[in-house]
């Protein structure tokens, strides 16, 4: 039994993506809410969702080519809005979040896979002794 059950990963991402795509769309009275570094905020963003679906999906580069052609769709959406301007600098920043999640979690995945491995090792040791 997994740590967190896939089925709530994906849950989970789903969520996440929902609420880039929430936050990308902010009325100007509700812009207040963010930081004010709208390029760092695209990083985290990507960055988070990136880190829960392709945990929960567990194919991290599938994940990051979809999530990046999200990122670019979105900042394009932004031109049909009369308040908000697509810039290229947060399609990169989303980018960049995208791509250092599915690194992470390629990490995670292989030194799990490792440590299970291992593990099985050990006890096919165990049971010929």
């Amino acid at each position: 039994m997994p740590w967190f059950p896939v089925r709530w990963m994906r849950i989970c991402g789903v969520v996440a993506m929902a609420g880039i795509i929430f936050a990308y769309f902010l009325p100007p009275g509700l812009e207040r809410l963010r930081n004010g570094h709208s390029d760092v905020e695209h990083f985290l963003a990507f960055f988070a969702a990136t880190l829960i679906i392709g945990l929960g999906w567990r194919r991290p580069f599938a994940v990051a080519v979809t999530l990046i052609a999200a990122a670019a769709l979105l900042e394009a959406l932004q031109g049909l809005t009369p308040n908000h301007t697509p810039e290229f600098l947060s399609v990169l920043s989303g980018a960049g979040g995208v791509l250092a999640a599915a690194l992470a979690v390629k990490l995670i995945l292989s030194l799990r896979k490792t440590r299970h491995a291992s593990a099985g090792q050990q006890g096919k040791r165990a049971s010929f002794a």
